[in-house]
């Protein structure tokens, strides 16, 4: 697993002209690692500098941030996307504290404060406008960076998952999936409680081709900080009447779901639609459960270039565009 996740994905984001970066973003110690794009890193020398003068050509470009949830960290969750993405785009793609390379000293472990700490890598990264792509937990700090950073944040896609979490919903998706806790789900500690969680996450039965070894090697290079991430998931749940305040979002929002999603059901799908207005849209994808970005890669992808594609265009052509923007303001099945 190491092999492949160092020679094989890491070797794709490269091609797609992604590179690895740390940022320091507090006093604290926390420090974000972050993939993007090599021509917008610091120079380092004089060649590095041209290529800079050059990407400076592109300046017009949408950036997109692509953030993970509990399965992987960033590169590893969205390595089917960057390529597609990063010819039209500027991508970034973070690791969320305790996962990948990120780490704080700080004790705050609620999404806000992760949208805040991507939030402030992005803007030492010199990232002045994005679209914040989020999936699972990586959708409650999608959400959080639109509510405290609209200047930031242009437009926000989320797949499987929500604004916050109610404490009721929370319990109603465990009783469901037959777990006591996410931590116990989403932490497993042994090759059989990763086999329960790909299972609950995928659509098709791929999961269980996969030998043993594989899996233990997956548990051993992608499931550490435990405690910090059993904490991370305590601080996603809120009352139900926190949630019942939710903001109003000025971003236009797609909510990009895989239509056999077990953990987060097209019934919350269509409840959220419902509860942002008309600044949101819902485009499903059959045949794809939670993982859907990567068991219909190149569906997802289409879908998230239609969406991106409207906010780059410049606002005096957005009358020609309105026919395909009601469209879109469909829920749609793909």
């Amino acid at each position: 697993m190491y092999v492949a996740k160092e020679h094989l994905v890491h070797r794709l984001a490269k091609m797609a002209g992604l590179r690895r970066c740390t940022v320091d973003v507090d006093d604290a110690g926390t420090v974000m690692s972050v993939w993007a794009p090599k021509d917008k890193l610091p120079a380092a020398d004089d060649a590095a500098e041209a290529t800079k003068k050059e990407a400076k050509r592109d300046a017009g470009r949408l950036s997109v941030v692509l953030i993970h949830g509990f399965a992987g960290d960033g590169i590893f969750t969205w390595v089917l996307q960057v390529g597609a993405l990063a010819n039209h785009y500027d991508v970034y793609v973070p690791d969320l504290l305790f996962f990948g390379g990120s780490t704080s000293g700080d004790a705050r472990r609620t999404p806000a404060f992760q949208a805040e700490c991507v939030a402030a890598a992005l803007r030492r990264l010199g990232v002045e406008r994005c679209a914040a792509v989020g999936f699972s937990y990586g959708g409650f700090v999608a959400f959080r960076m639109a509510e405290a950073h609209p200047g930031l944040v242009a437009a926000v896609v989320c797949t499987g998952s929500l604004p916050s979490m109610p404490r009721s919903t929370n319990e109603a998706m465990l009783r469901r999936l037959g777990a006591a806790s996410f931590a116990e789900l989403l932490l497993p500690d042994d090759v059989a409680g990763l086999r329960s969680l790909f299972a609950a996450g995928a659509y098709g039965k791929w999961s269980r081709w996969f030998p043993d070894f594989v899996l233990k090697d997956y548990l051993e290079l992608m499931i550490f900080n435990r405690k910090e991430r059993a904490e991370l998931l305590e601080g996603i749940v809120v009352s139900d009447k926190d949630a019942a305040a939710a903001p109003s979002f000025q971003q236009d929002i797609l909510l990009l779901w895989g239509e056999n999603d077990s953990m987060f059901t097209m019934e919350l799908a269509n409840k959220l639609k419902e509860q942002l207005g008309e600044k949101a849209s819902l485009r499903s994808i059959s045949k794809a459960g939670h993982l859907v970005m990567l068991e219909r890669p190149r569906v997802f992808s289409r879908c998230l270039r239609e969406f991106l594609q409207q906010q780059q265009q410049p606002r005096t052509t957005a009358a020609a565009s309105e026919v395909k923007l009601e469209l879109l303001n469909e829920t749609t099945t793909i």
